[in-house]
């Protein structure tokens, strides 16, 4: 099953995972990696999830980056998919740090990973 899912990036990932908890009632459902200084984290917003992604490069007051994350069953096979249908593969699908055991890949027309 398909699922998309937005993720912010943000110079300070605890800030705003405190901000959104505080705020919207946001619950952490998950936190790569499992102990030391937070990569990702994905919160649950009622029926939904967003990602926080920490971004050294951005600067609070800045315009976000929104990347749309895109969970497909298999990566390398949908691959050819995004080139036949007018999308860019920059560079090839890679295992996600921290062990989650995830493949992505970043495509191009409108920015998105999968």
């Amino acid at each position: 099953m398909t699922s998309i899912h937005p993720i912010v990036s943000t110079p300070d990932l605890p800030r705003l995972r405190a901000f959104y908890e505080t705020v919207l009632g946001a619950t952490q459902s998950l936190r790569v990696p499992d102990d030391g200084p937070e990569f990702y984290v994905e919160l649950r917003i009622g029926g939904s999830a967003l990602g926080l992604v920490q971004e050294a490069g951005t600067q609070v007051g800045a315009p976000v980056r929104i990347i749309l994350s895109a969970e497909v069953a298999d990566v390398d096979a949908l691959l050819p998919a995004v080139v036949a249908a007018g999308g860019g593969v920059p560079g090839q699908a890679n295992d996600m740090p921290g062990g989650s055991g995830w493949r992505m890949c970043s495509t191009r027309t409108a920015t998105w990973s999968i």
